[in-house]
């Protein structure tokens, strides 16, 4: 809202679309990497995923990104460095910060935080792409979500003893969990290697490897 308060006093007109002054642009931009939970600004998201059940997660994890990336994606020419910025320290920070965990909606909510860095690097020089890459992550998710809730999993030990419940369900969640970690010839590892081909061809070389070492994690 200060955003874009602040966007209509200084430019005189409450459209988004062409948003010439940094200020308003960088707050707006900051204000929704706070919404979809960006790193720097991503601390509230594992403890808030933590605390909820599979179903309210499920929801927090998709359906809460649309109308945040919607904006993202209008207010275009946002900040270029910001973006950058916001997407390489998403992707570091949601790839180290899933490892020393048991809890599997932490582990989530990383994961989360990581797939956001990934659209957020490509989003000014491919929106198609950012929205290819949150559609793919969206079934992803949900698909993991779903399957958590059915073997009643909420931490790697539940997991560990699924077998014996639902044979057929525990051998597709090894494969979704790959598949999110962006393992060829997985559906996962699609977006991310168009964004590393889009990432490249801007020029951005090192920052598209830091990016790919970031997804080993």
């Amino acid at each position: 809202l200060f955003a874009s308060i602040s966007n209509a006093w200084l430019s005189g007109q409450w459209d988004i679309h062409q948003m010439s002054h940094p200020l308003p642009t960088t707050l707006i931009t900051l204000a929704l990497a706070l919404k979809i939970g960006l790193a720097p600004l991503h601390t509230w998201m594992p403890e808030v995923l933590q605390g909820l059940d599979l179903t309210t997660g499920l929801i927090l994890s998709t359906w809460q990104k649309l109308a945040p990336f919607c904006l993202l994606l209008q207010v275009q020419p946002a900040n270029a460095t910001l973006l950058l910025v916001l997407g390489i320290t998403s992707t570091l920070v949601g790839g180290w910060g899933g490892l020393n965990q048991t809890q599997l909606r932490k582990i989530l909510a990383y994961s989360s935080i990581a797939h956001l860095g990934w659209m957020i690097l490509v989003l000014q020089f491919s929106p198609s792409l950012t929205f290819l890459t949150l559609l793919v992550y969206f079934i992803m998710t949900f698909s993991l979500f779903i399957s958590f809730k059915i073997s009643n999993a909420t931490n790697i030990n539940t997991l560990a003893t699924s077998w014996a419940k639902a044979p057929a369900l525990t051998s597709i969640i090894p494969l979704i969990l790959l598949s999110l970690g962006g393992l060829p010839p997985l559906t996962g590892f699609l977006p991310k290697w168009l964004i590393l081909q889009e990432l490249t061809k801007q020029d951005l070389a090192p920052l598209a490897t830091i990016a790919a070492l970031s997804a080993l994690l």
